[in-house]
């Protein structure tokens, strides 16, 4: 079932088994605002289950460029399709978001976006990876960090 998420008023409809399910629905409602901001697009969950499709493109991904298997299990997906941009998030019950942005029609603006919920640890596969800190009014402190696709999905 779907979910359209509120950055208004901020739930952990679809996270609870998240040990920072508070925090991880923050980084989510973070992202519906900006899409919304952004784009007047409204951001829409589904649970894992049902995008197995998608999860297995981002982990494809993931693998081929840079050898990175996510060790934490996905609760939900969103796939956003916007101004030529196919835009799929992962989020993780570790607090963990991934998120491909792959223009369609610009193959070297193509990157993987990873983004830590506050209270979560840099996982070990993402050890390598510098992030940046970002203050957020819904999500607190959000740890980033990216890689630039170079192959074709």
């Amino acid at each position: 079932m779907s979910y359209e998420v509120d950055f208004v008023n901020v739930s952990t409809v679809g996270l609870e088994s998240s040990p920072v399910a508070d925090a991880l629905a923050g980084l989510r409602a973070n992202e519906a605002r900006y899409f919304k901001n952004k784009y007047d697009v409204v951001f829409t969950v589904e649970p894992a289950a049902a995008c197995e499709q998608t999860i297995d493109w981002v982990h494809r991904i993931l693998l081929v460029e840079r050898q990175i298997v996510i060790a934490s299990p996905p609760l939900e997906v969103a796939v956003m399709e916007v101004e030529q941009i196919r835009w799929p998030y992962v989020f993780y019950q570790s607090g963990l978001a991934v998120n491909v942005l792959y223009p369609r029609d610009d193959p070297k603006k193509r990157a993987v976006g990873f983004k830590l919920s506050e209270g979560m640890e840099i996982p070990a596969e993402l050890s390598s990876f510098k992030f940046a800190r970002q203050r957020s009014k819904l999500a607190g402190t959000i740890r980033g960090s990216y890689f630039v696709i170079k192959g074709e999905y």
